[in-house]
């Protein structure tokens, strides 16, 4: 009741200060009414742009406002109505995004504590609330109850920093309130300081004493809070909760009994249900025609055992927070490859298709080597040539060899004899087609594996990047996160490495702690990643980072910053696992390891080299000085295993505020649709360049609409500026690969590369997958093609309006003559948030 008083007296001194010419009557929350006029919107909204009335028309929003009123709407609508008039100028400003971050910031209050606070009040009710939103949930069963015991709280809400609300932008916060925030009964109860400090305090249970996990809870915090690194989506979904699942991926090998097939399904629902990706290697599993001991009778193959794979991964939604997803993988010599390959088309027996299982080709170098001399291939039965699957480099070779003179003698029952080409152009049509199965390759991926020594790494994950041994004891487990590679780049636009090494060290220490203190749903990963304890330490931002530096994405200078920047996170990163190694010891399978031998990533570029008979292109030189690293892998061994691999961040970079992961701006203006719903994105970076050149006006507004955000139809923006702001499908995919191999020397397992083009053909993706083999590269990601829709024109000042030009598929769908209202071209956008 107290608040309807005070927002009584607030309307009633608005409407004697001023004359409003419109006046509308909304519900109170105690069932009263009251006027409310445009004067105390405009005081609702002042707030929110402080700081910002250079870039924002605080009166257009406001009247805007005002007009979504309707008359005795409840006052709980006051808000959104004010958050979707704002929203819809985010065109117009990339301002207008930070005014609705801080709408939506106020609302989030209000449901939270019960009251709206401004920026002086900020600081006292985060601690003040801290200690009551821990009570709540633990209460509700949310949170780890060690949580409100095992830290100094006081120093704890000390710590919080509630300025750091107004670095989110509109897509990054509502993100945050739609799917992060732990709510109980739909009512959200945390606030985004309290969800920093929640994932940072669940992140430091395990140091060794309440002083100790304090004072790292609360570094943990400054790291995150701050966007310089942030954390994969499952560990800021569970850390600190009861269910602390906070591995991102899950790589199982099925063995070729009913048994392992379904013990590996039921696997994959437990693993999913608590938000973990997956992949899953089928290589074992024989083909299909082949005999079946046990009862006489005939395999029907791998792909009916896949359909209950895909069903199962529909059916168990990760809790509702988002649909379960897996990839599929198969290496090219098994007998059922070809029916593989067509496993997501829309024709054919739909019994044997798999319409939502994500599918990989995990290639060996000897079948490249096929393609490359116009030879034929031998397809083969696992069951009939068992070693293979775990054989790589020259060893497969041979055994390869030997298989093949055994099919010449009829020693082997079941085999296929193709033309390597031919099936090589099936794989491409198939990944044009149908947008799978991915390019992924065993043996770069193996002969650079620093645990070779211990096991085979037989499949990636879900998203390609990581590379790790499985077996049937063996179910490989990895926990990710991401440096924000912008935020370390300095003033005069050179990578600040002294923060980047401040940085590395903190997140290190928070990934190996995830193996700790983890929620494992198996044994067997259990076993994998207390034995092993693999990490992979990413980046997103590399776009952002480029724009700060003034290098456009497809030049030389783009592929050695990827090179530069690559190397310090690398040198950095396993500098600190050995640091670690000194304080709490080296992982158990360290002996032995390529880390043992004293090879570091880019000393295995060699092995690749010495296995294939041929030098790749990738310069296999330093810049920093190694020996120092050297001598503390010598000492101390190593902590983990792996500790790189570059993850697609789609989502945790939308929370942060920067491009994703590797990926070049997709269009400079377009509309983003994801879970949350459709968002507006404009590139801020040439928004602000536009201003300077006093360029930015509505004309320049509906010019980057009317050509869907490409600027080499504008002909006032400078060639300067059309070359900075080059977008994904203007740069060759030779750029991509380029930069991506350079990054690849460096990373201990893998990165989740998407390949752009604008007119996809078979000759073009003959050269690029052809090429991303020859660089060294160990696997692509997606294979992306222009969205079969258009912006809609209506609001611009064209006689074209809503046409819908015809553009290449997604993945081989054919356009539709369609339009989404006000959204431009989309890409075939991975569902999986397992990795981001």
């Amino acid at each position: 009741m107290e608040k309807t008083r005070d927002f009584k007296l607030e309307t009633e001194k608005a409407q004697k200060d001023f004359t409003a010419s419109v006046i509308k009557t909304i519900t109170l929350a105690d069932g009263s009414e009251a006027d409310f006029n445009q004067t105390l919107i405009e005081r609702l909204l002042s707030e929110a742009c402080n700081g910002l009335e250079d870039a924002v028309d605080l009166d257009l929003i406001s009247r805007e406002t005002f007009n979504n009123f309707f008359e005795k709407m409840p006052l709980a609508n006051v808000m959104p109505a004010a958050i979707m008039a704002t929203r819809a100028f985010i065109e117009r400003d990339p301002a207008y995004s930070t005014v609705t971050a801080r709408l939506v910031l106020q609302k989030l209050f209000e449901e939270v504590t019960g009251q709206y606070a401004d920026h002086a009040q900020r600081g006292e009710i985060y601690r003040s609330y801290l200690p009551k939103y821990l009570e709540r949930g633990i209460e509700a069963g949310r949170l780890n109850r060690r949580l409100a015991t095992d830290f100094d709280l006081e120093k704890i809400a000390a710590a919080i920093k509630p300025e750091r609300d107004e670095d989110f932008n509109f897509l990054g916060l509502q993100t945050l309130y739609d799917r992060y925030f732990i709510h109980i009964d739909d009512q959200r109860i945390e606030l985004p300081q309290v969800f920093w400090m929640r994932v940072a305090m669940g992140l430091a249970l395990i140091e060794k004493d309440n002083d100790t996990r304090t004072n790292k809870a609360i570094e943990f915090y400054d790291l995150i809070s701050s966007f310089d690194y942030c954390s994969s989506t499952p560990t800021l979904f569970n850390s600190g909760t009861c269910y602390s699942q906070l591995s991102s991926c899950f790589l199982t090998t099925i063995d070729d009994d009913l048994f392992s097939i379904y013990k590996s399904l039921q696997d994959n629902a437990m693993l999913s249900k608590f938000s973990g990706g997956l992949g899953n290697d089928w290589t074992p599993v024989r083909g299909l025609g082949s005999r079946i001991k046990g009862t006489n009778g005939v395999s029907q193959g791998i792909v009916p055992f896949m359909k209950v794979a895909n069903d199962t991964a529909i059916a168990v939604n990760q809790g509702g927070k988002r649909k379960g997803a897996v990839c599929a993988y198969l290496e090219t010599w098994h007998i059922d490859v070809e029916e593989f390959l067509e496993l997501r088309k829309n024709t054919g027996d739909d019994r044997r298709r798999c319409h939502d299982m994500n599918t990989a080709n995990w290639i060996p170098d000897m079948f490249m080597q096929r393609v490359e001399q116009k030879g034929t291939w031998t397809l083969f039965s696992p069951d009939e040539v068992p070693d293979l699957h775990d054989l790589y480099g020259k060893e497969f070779n041979k055994a390869y060899l030997e298989y093949e003179q055994k099919a010449a003698r009829g020693e082997i029952k079941l085999f296929k004899q193709v033309e390597a080409l031919t099936l090589w152009r099936k794989m491409l049509s198939m990944l044009f087609e149908t947008g799978h199965p991915w390019m992924t390759f065993k043996d770069p991926s193996n002969l650079r594996s620093p645990q070779q020594h211990v096991g085979v790494v037989h499949s990636s994950n879900l998203c390609t990047e990581i590379l790790l041994n499985t077996s049937q004891n063996e179910t490989a487990v990895c926990n990710l996160g991401s440096v924000n590679l912008s935020a370390h780049v300095d003033k005069n636009g050179g990578l600040n490495k002294e923060k980047l090494q401040k940085t590395i060290h903190t997140a290190i220490r928070m990934l190996d702690n995830v193996i700790d203190q983890n929620f494992y749903p198996i044994e067997e990963a259990k076993n994998s990643n207390m034995k092993h304890r693999p990490i992979g330490l990413g980046l997103m931002g590399f776009q952002d980072a480029l724009y700060k530096m003034e290098i456009p994405y497809n030049t030389q200078a783009a592929v050695d910053f990827a090179d530069e920047s690559m190397e310090a996170i690398s040198y950095y990163a396993i500098k600190a696992s050995t640091e670690l190694a000194a304080e709490r010891g080296a992982y158990a399978s360290y002996k032995g390891s390529l880390w043992d031998q004293g090879i570091l990533p880019v000393d295995s570029l060699k092995l690749v080299d010495e296995a294939r008979g041929f030098k790749g292109p990738v310069p296999q030189t330093a810049k920093m000085d190694w020996e120092p690293v050297r001598e503390s892998i010598k000492k101390h061994g190593m902590r983990n295993c792996n500790c790189m691999a570059i993850a697609p961040t789609a989502t945790i970079s939308n929370i942060i505020g920067v491009s994703q992961s590797i990926e070049p701006t997709y269009k400079n203006l377009f509309v983003k649709s994801n879970m949350s719903g459709e968002f507006t994105v404009i590139n801020p970076y040439l928004v602000s360049d536009l201003k300077d050149l006093k360029l930015w006006d509505e004309n320049m507004i509906q010019d980057l609409k009317r050509f869907e955000g490409d600027l080499n139809q504008i002909d006032r923006i400078p060639d300067h500026i059309k070359r900075l702001y080059v977008t994904a499908f203007q740069v060759e995919p030779k750029w991509l690969i380029d930069s991506a191999a350079r990054r690849q020397k460096w990373i201990d397992m893998g990165q989740s590369l998407n390949l752009y083009i604008e007119k996809p053909n078979g000759k073009k993706l003959d050269e690029m997958y052809r090429y991303a083999w020859k660089t060294g590269l160990k696997t692509t990601y997606y294979l992306r093609s222009l969205g079969a829709t258009t912006a809609e024109k209506s609001t611009i000042d064209t006689k074209e309006h809503n046409k819908v030009a015809p553009i290449a598929p997604i993945g081989g769908v054919q356009a539709r003559e369609s339009y989404q209202p006000k959204e431009f071209c989309g890409i075939d956008d991975p569902e999986c948030e397992a990795c981001q």
